[in-house]
């Protein structure tokens, strides 16, 4: 069985025109344990609003989705959720704290949070950084520390949305690297949304390609069955695939542009 499964799901959004907006239709997804997932497309295309509807930030209009064969009711601790910005780190609460304020809110004991805590933080390069407040790091820092919140309540899938989308290029590509670091070490499911074809091929061991919006679905999903090593530009492996995923996305970025003007 599939750990995530998305069926015929539809998402319609009221509007003040009085004519309902449509993002999502059709979309049908797997995710299996342990993979990581890039949901890649133009923007506007609802890739975003797939991540909410699983993450349980938003409700489907039709269809189902399930995780470990239950249905999605709401946000629950068997997904974690990474975001673009720092905003949902605590200001007032130092690294630690932020890491260990999952398992605390659900009774956790002390000493074992705040292992777990510092393990996570470990686990991101951060171990000396703990007793750090978020405005006190940089934001790559940051951006580690929301991925070890996310880990500390152990997922069963890590749900993040364009997470290095707002970082200077060389802190980004450090980032990925890191991330993939760290999904090598827990192997917890991915979906990573984002609109970077070289940041996809980088990253996913699965890449999903949406068409453009409105009514938006999968168009394609591409197998990346690279070597660490050929996770770099300078592979031909990497550039071809590349130019599979180019080659589909280019059409839809084409018909986005067009539905603007």
């Amino acid at each position: 069985m599939s750990l995530v499964a998305f069926r015929n799901v539809e998402k319609t959004y009221a509007s003040r025109s009085g004519r309902p907006y449509t993002a999502i239709r059709g979309f049908d997804l797997d995710l299996a344990a342990g993979e990581f997932f890039c949901l890649l497309g133009t923007s506007g295309c609802g890739k975003t609003t797939v991540l909410n509807m699983l993450a349980g930030f938003e409700h489907p209009s039709g269809g189902t989705m399930t995780v470990g064969g239950r249905p999605v009711r709401g946000p629950g601790r068997d997904r974690g959720v990474v975001f673009q910005g720092n905003d949902s780190l605590y200001d007032w609460l130092t690294a630690l704290e932020n890491i260990a304020l999952g398992p605390r809110l659900s009774g956790l004991p002390a000493a074992e949070r705040r292992a777990r805590a510092n393990h996570y933080l470990s686990l991101v390069g951060l171990a000396q950084q703990g007793g750090k407040y978020p405005s006190e790091l940089s934001g790559g820092m940051q951006q580690r520390i929301q991925i070890a919140r996310a880990l500390a309540n152990d997922p069963d899938i890590l749900l993040m949305d364009e997470p290095f989308g707002a970082l200077d290029a060389q802190t980004r590509t450090t980032l990925q690297a890191e991330l993939l670091r760290i999904w090598q070490a827990t192997r917890n499911c991915v979906l990573f949304i984002t609109h970077d074809i070289d940041e996809a091929v980088t990253l996913a061991t699965r890449i999903g390609v949406m068409r453009a919006g409105p009514a938006s679905t999968l168009k394609a999903v591409i197998d990346v069955d690279l070597a660490p090593e050929d996770r770099v530009r300078t592979s031909e492996r990497f550039m071809t695939v590349y130019r599979q995923v180019h080659a589909l996305l280019s059409d839809e970025v084409s018909l986005a542009a067009r539905q603007a003007h």
